[in-house]
This record gives C-alpha cells, structure tokens and sequence, in this order.
C-alpha cells in the first residue's frame, strides 16, 4: 500500500510541475489528487482550474496533452510500468470550496 501511495504522489508532483510548463498561463490549474488503479496500470490526476470559466479550455488542454506527460513519466519514473492517464476536474474539491464560499456568507 505505501509504494502505490508513494507512486500516487510522484505522479501528482510530476502532473503538477508538467502543466504548470506547458500551460500558456490563461488559467491557474492546481493538480489536488492522483488515484492509482490497484494494478498500477492507470493514474488519473484531478485538478481545479481558476477562473472557473476556463475549466473547459483546460480539461481539453490537459487531454491533449495525456501522451506527452506519459513520456514524462516515463522518464521520471523508476517504474516498469508507466500508468495510462486520465485526466478529470477535481468535482469534490470544487464543491468543497462552495461550501466554504456559503459558510462565509453568513
């Protein structure tokens, strides 16, 4: 369980660093969580975009660029093998956040 964990959080750094690069800088994307398949044959990073009204030029954004951040991976990981990717807006996250925003308001 600590190695998928500790590979779970390689990939999320790696995510994070690997979007921050390529991204034109339109939009704040912040990777908040990798999840790992039990096989490790799958990783799919959830990430949050502000503003808001860019989530979809990001996702599409970050979908593009599956293929090129797998061949990151593989260069950075220590791993035979190297996960496919999915990428996905983090939905927990960003109902997290309304929630605060409410509590605020009262």
């Amino acid at each position: 369980m600590a190695r998928k964990e500790k590979l779970a959080n390689l990939i999320k750094e790696l995510g994070a660093e690997f979007l921050e690069k390529e991204s034109s800088g339109a939009s704040l994307i912040t990777v908040t969580d990798c999840l790992l398949s039990d096989d490790l044959r799958k990783a799919k990073i959830l990430f949050t975009v502000f503003p808001e009204e860019k989530e979809a030029a990001a996702l599409s954004f970050a979908k593009r660029k599956r293929g090129k951040f797998r061949e990151h991976l593989g260069k950075k990981l220590k791993t035979k093998i190297i996960p496919f990717i999915e990428v996905q807006i983090d939905l927990g996250e960003k109902h997290r956040q309304k929630i605060d925003e409410l509590l605020r308001e009262k």
